[in-house]
């Protein structure tokens, strides 16, 4: 049973580590928000300048790219329908930022709970050594050990687990208000336009 705990440990540490690494990557400001896609959005001034927005987004494909697809292709509708769409559009791009952050979570409360497990294992097998009549010393030690090594590995995967998804978090949140910044300047321009 303790090398299950073990097993388990170690299982869940490098899925955290994984998606730890691979949202640091995934989150980058520059893959979500890229400078060009930024820059082709606040100099899009006329409507005549959406297709250079468009050919910009095609060619930096990115979550703020998708976003103002949407915007743009939907231009030609009511006001009300393109923010509807570009709201719909917008919880599928956080939904794909936010890919990953739930296993960090379960990560970060199961790492302790697998790590107290391995403790209160530990403390039986210390308590089954401390019975006998001889009181072996080398079980005792063993019981001890397993106890502190499971508290420590569980407390070793949460505590970068909770700062990771902590900081991806609130990374999301930050990617998420900017995006809807760069959106609501561009549709208040262009429906600006039209209505001149």
């Amino acid at each position: 049973m303790e090398q299950f705990i073990f097993i388990t440990l170690i299982i869940a540490s490098i899925l955290s580590l994984t998606f730890i690494i691979e949202r640091g990557l995934a989150l980058r400001w520059t893959h979500v928000i890229p400078p060009a896609v930024e820059q082709a959005q606040e100099s899009c001034k006329t409507l005549g300048q959406i297709d250079n927005l468009r050919a910009v987004c095609q060619s930096h494909p990115s979550p703020l790219s998708n976003l103002l697809l949407t915007a743009a292709n939907h231009l030609d509708r009511p006001r009300e329908e393109t923010i509807d769409a570009l709201q719909t559009r917008a919880r599928k791009e956080v939904v794909r930022l936010e890919r990953g952050l739930v296993l960090l979570e379960i990560v970060t409360g199961i790492a302790p709970l697998l790590g107290l497990v391995g403790t209160v294992m530990g403390l039986i097998k210390l308590f089954g050594a401390m019975s006998s009549a001889t009181g072996d010393q080398g079980k005792f030690a063993e019981g001890i050990s397993v106890a502190l090594n499971a508290t420590l590995m569980g407390l070793i995967i949460a505590i970068p687990s909770l700062v990771a998804w902590s900081y991806y978090n609130k990374k999301v949140e930050t990617l998420t208000v900017e995006m809807e910044t760069h959106c609501d300047e561009f549709i208040r321009r262009q429906y600006r336009q039209m209505e001149h």
